[in-house]
């Protein structure tokens, strides 16, 4: 018979003595056994991109008092949680996430799970740039997943972009127990505010990090804040009132792809009066509406698009002979390429579209933030 050392055979009667102690002996070095994960939710520091903390759940975009004072359908949109990101830092080479959406509709006919309802991780690479690292593909409300594994190694700047036409119920991060994690902040920079339709909101991106609002988001290294309202952005009061409340940047107003020229030409100019009597040296962009891909052919497409920049433009010019300042405009036939070969269906950006309205926005919006006060 093999003889035991004194420290083998300390541990061998302890085993012997109880059927528990194994297991006890792995619970007790939970925190540092590198198959065990530590788990963080992300409302113990929270998210960017949430421009109201009185929210009736945590990732809403607008505070609970806006139910029954925006129309219904404004109020349900956005209770998506869309143009919202967390970040931390982590050592970790393999990064969980534990994720539950509020809706089981977890893709669209036109626009897959992974920009509805997925999570879209990037990383900050060598030189200070935001890079993307990987998102889940969603084939469940409830997800509890690895996002990313067979990572580099490094003590690293990671973000996450939450879904876009999905709400997001709750969301935890995690990491190896012996792994280093470390939760960041939400900016306290002034941030970008979008309001607008769908396309804001982020229709057809592939991933919730490729609409322009997150693009533009990060070139600018600007917090942003979207409440795009699909099918109901339409410079409404009742939105405005919501609008003057937050303390942006600069107001980026892109609503005319849902509205026609008559409610353009009669809720422009109270929209912009609305924002610059509590923002008075706040910088707006007025954004026309995309052109259609199909008004080449589709005559209807194509009027639609010059009513509605006419009454557009009109307004604009009105308020500038008012003297009214720091308001810009950008063309609508510079948000899509010339070919209109970067939508999904004629009306919303694919990816590239997307990539391409934010060249255009970007000149417009660094302009107007580095007007002197």
């Amino acid at each position: 018979m093999r003889k035991l050392s004194r420290r083998a055979f300390v541990s061998t009667a302890a085993t012997l003595a109880t059927g528990l102690c194994t297991t006890t002996l792995k619970t007790s070095r939970a925190s540092t056994h590198p198959d065990e994960i530590n788990w963080q939710d992300v409302k113990d520091w929270g998210v960017e991109g949430k421009g109201f903390p009185d929210t009736a759940k945590f990732y809403d975009r607008l505070p609970a008092n806006a139910k029954g004072k925006v129309r219904d359908a404004v109020w349900n949109l956005s209770r998506h949680s869309a143009g919202m990101s967390v970040q931390f830092k982590t050592d970790a080479t393999t990064i969980h996430v534990d994720h539950k959406v509020t809706s089981a509709n977890l893709a669209m006919p036109h626009m897959p799970a992974t920009g509805v309802s997925g999570l879209d991780l990037y990383a900050k690479d060598e030189l200070g740039k935001w890079r993307w690292v990987s998102v889940t593909r969603p084939t469940a409300q409830v997800m509890k997943t690895t996002i990313a594994r067979n990572l580099n190694p490094g003590f690293r700047e990671y973000r996450i972009y939450l879904p876009l036409y999905n709400g997001t119920e709750h969301l935890k991060i995690g990491v190896a127990s012996n792994r280093k994690f470390e939760p960041i902040a939400p900016r306290k920079e002034k941030p970008i505010v979008f309001y607008g339709t769908s396309i804001t909101h982020g229709a057809c991106a592939s991933r919730p990090g490729m609409p322009h609002p997150a693009i533009l988001g990060r070139r600018l290294n600007r917090p942003i804040i979207n409440l795009g309202f699909s099918g109901n952005g339409k410079l409404e009061a009742a939105v405005g009132e919501y609008l003057v409340k937050l303390k942006p940047a600069v107001f980026v107003l892109d609503c005319l792809p849902n509205m026609n020229s008559a409610e353009v030409s009669r809720r422009t100019q109270p929209m912009i009066a609305q924002l610059r009597a509590e923002h008075p040296t706040v910088p707006i962009v007025m954004v026309e509406d995309r052109t259609y891909a199909n008004s080449w052919i589709i005559q209807s497409s194509k009027n639609r698009n010059q009513s509605n920049r006419l009454a557009f433009r009109a307004a604009y010019q009105t308020m500038l002979d008012d003297g009214l300042e720091k308001l810009f405009l950008v063309n609508g036939e510079t948000l899509l390429a010339t070919d209109r070969d970067d939508t999904t269906d004629g009306s919303h950006p694919s990816d590239l579209g997307f990539f391409n309205q934010a060249n255009a926005l970007e000149p417009v919006l660094r302009k107007a933030m580095a007007m002197k006060k």
